[in-house]
C-alpha cells in the first residue's frame, strides 16, 4: 500500500490524499486550497488535480477545503463514484455550485484586466455545469454500514462530529501485494464533544494500523463550550451599550448555525438585548435549509430545545431574519440601530460580509467577532493579528472597530480532544501522519503523540511525499 500527501500536508487547506492498494487509486478528499486569493488562485489551478488515474473518491465531509476541487476532477475526466454520507451529498450540491459561481465571477473580473493588456484570458477553474455533472457521481452512505469499494477494500464511515454530515474514513484492506490486512483510518476533521446541534464524535475505539489526522489545533486548547455563550452575552452586551453592531464573519455551514442557535437561546433566557439579527449570506440560507431536513443528526440537547421552543426551529426566530436579496444586504448598510449581522466569507475573503467591513470597520462603537481559524495572509488573519490598517476592495480603512475572538465555537477538537482521539484507541497505530495544520500545531501533536502515547512512527509529510506503508 502507497500513500501520497497532495494537499493538507504542512498547511490547513486542500485536503488530498491519494491512497494505493490492490491496483486501485482512492482518493481521500478533493479540497480547494484557501488563502491569500492571489496565492490560492495559482495553487488551485497548477497543482495536483488528477482525472482518469483515480478509481474512486471518499469525502470526509464537505467544507471546500475538502470538497472543493472535486469539479476539477470531473472536468478533467474523472468518471468514478464519490462515496460520502448522505448529508455531505446535501451540502455539497449547494456549497460547489456556489464555489463554481465565485471560480467564474473570480475570472470574469481578472480577465477584464488581462484583456485590455492583452493577455491570455483564464479559463474558470470549473464551471456550474461541471459541478452538475460531477452530482451524478456521489453515492450516498450510511454511517457504521460497511460498504465493499474494491476486492479487499471495505469502507465504513462512522460520525466524526464536525458538522452535518462529517465522517471517519475508515478503510478495511487485504493487501494482495504484502499478504497483510491493515484498517487505515482517515479522520478528517475531528469534532468537538458537547456542542450543540450535531451528535458528539465516534470514538474509533478498535483502533487503526494506519492513521491520518488533522492537526488544526494541535497546539491548543478551547475554552469550554457554555463560557464560550456567555462571552457571546457579553461581547452583544458590551456593543449594543456603545451603539453599535456586531459584525461576525462566519462560514455558511456549520459556523452560521451554531451562532445562530446560540443567540436563539440567549434572546429566549432574555440575556441579550432585543434587537435585530441578520444572517445576511445566500449559501448559509441555502444550508441551513439542508440542517432543517436532517433532524437525524440533532444531539439531545438540540432535540430537548426544540420541545420547549415555541418556534419550534433551531435556527429561526423572531428577531431573526434571513436576507435574499442583493437589495436587502445593501439595505444593513443603512441600519441607524444596533444589530447583529452574521455574513460570509468566514475569513473575510470575499462574499456580503466585505461591505459590511467596509462600513463599519472605522467606528469604534462596533465589534468584529472572529469565531473560526484564520488562514495566513487572509484578511480575517490581519485582523486577528491587530493590523492597524487593512485593505478592503482595494481601499485602506484604519481598524477603529473593537475585535474579539472567540475559539469556543470551533467546530474542531483541540489538543486534548485530538489526544483523546486516539488515547482510546485499542490498537494504536504503527504510522501516523499528522496532516492539516500548520507547523507549530502539527509539530507540537506529533511531539505529544510519540511521549504522552508512546506512538513510536509519527510523521509530518511534505507535499507530494509519498510512503509505502
Amino acid at each position: 500500500m502507497k500513500i501520497t500527501f497532495h494537499g493538507a500536508a504542512g498547511t490547513v487547506t486542500g485536503s488530498q490524499h491519494l491512497v494505493e492498494a490492490n491496483g486501485k487509486k482512492i482518493l481521500l478528499d478533493c479540497g480547494l486550497f484557501q488563502g491569500k486569493r492571489k496565492e490560492a488562485f495559482e495553487r488551485n489551478r497548477t497543482e495536483f488535480c488528477p482525472s482518469t488515474e483515480i478509481d474512486g473518491l471518499v469525502l470526509s465531509h464537505a467544507h471546500i477545503d475538502h470538497s472543493g476541487r472535486i469539479p476539477c476532477l470531473v472536468k478533467n475526466g474523472f468518471e468514478g463514484n464519490i462515496f460520502c454520507t448522505s448529508a455531505t451529498r446535501d451540502l455539497c450540491a449547494v456549497m460547489l455550485m456556489d464555489s463554481a459561481y465565485i471560480q467564474e465571477k473570480d475570472v470574469e473580473f481578472v480577465n477584464r484586466r488581462r484583456q485590455k493588456n492583452g493577455q491570455r484570458l483564464f479559463e474558470p477553474l470549473y464551471t456550474k455545469l461541471d459541478v452538475a455533472r460531477g452530482m451524478e457521481q456521489f453515492v450516498g452512505l450510511s454511517y457504521q454500514r460497511p460498504y465493499q469499494l474494491f476486492p479487499g477494500i471495505q469502507l465504513t464511515l462512522v460520525d466524526a462530529g464536525h458538522m452535518l454530515g462529517s465522517s471517519h474514513v475508515l478503510l478495511d484492506i487485504d493487501d494482495r501485494e504484502t499478504g497483510r490486512s491493515s484498517r487505515l483510518v482517515f479522520s478528517g476533521d475531528i469534532g468537538r464533544p458537547d456542542i450543540p446541534i450535531i451528535r458528539d464524535p465516534v470514538p474509533i475505539t478498535a483502533g487503526a494500523d494506519i492513521l491520518i489526522m488533522e492537526s488544526t489545533y494541535g497546539s491548543r486548547l478551547h475554552p469550554p463550550y457554555p463560557e464560550s455563550e456567555k462571552e457571546l452575552q457579553r461581547i452583544v452586551t458590551e456593543t449594543v451599550s456603545r451603539g453599535g453592531s456586531l459584525l461576525i464573519p462566519a462560514f455558511a455551514v456549520g459556523r452560521t448555525q451554531q451562532l445562530v442557535y446560540a443567540l436563539h437561546k440567549l434572546y429566549n433566557e432574555q440575556a441579550i438585548p432585543d434587537m435585530p439579527i441578520f444572517v445576511d449570506s445566500p449559501l448559509a440560507t441555502r444550508t441551513t435549509d439542508i440542517f432543517r431536513l436532517h433532524p437525524e443528526v440533532y444531539d439531545a440537547e438540540t432535540r430537548e430545545f426544540l420541545l420547549a421552543d415555541d418556534d419550534k426551529n433551531p435556527f429561526g426566530f423572531g428577531r431573526l431574519k434571513y436576507t435574499q436579496t442583493v437589495e436587502q444586504s445593501k439595505a444593513l448598510n443603512a441600519l441607524k440601530v444596533p444589530a447583529i449581522i452574521i455574513s460570509s466569507s468566514g475569513m473575510l475573503e470575499g462574499g456580503r460580509i466585505l461591505h459590511h467591513l467596509r462600513n463599519r470597520i472605522g467606528d469604534p462603537r462596533n465589534t468584529i467577532l472572529m469565531t473560526s481559524w484564520q488562514a495566513p495572509n487572509t484578511l480575517g488573519r490581519l485582523i486577528v493579528e491587530k493590523a492597524q490598517k487593512v485593505k478592503i476592495f482595494g481601499e485602506e480603512f484604519p481598524v477603529r472597530a473593537k475585535v474579539e475572538v472567540l475559539e469556543g465555537f470551533s467546530g474542531h477538537a483541540d489538543r486534548a480532544g485530538l489526544l483523546d482521539f486516539v488515547r482510546v484507541m485499542q490498537r494504536k497505530p504503527r504510522q501516523t501522519f499528522i496532516v492539516h495544520g500548520e507547523e507549530e500545531s502539527s509539530a507540537s501533536l506529533a511531539d505529544a503523540l510519540r511521549v504522552e502515547l508512546g506512538l513510536k512512527q509519527v510523521v509530518i509529510p511534505e507535499p507530494q511525499q509519498s510512503f509505502d506503508v
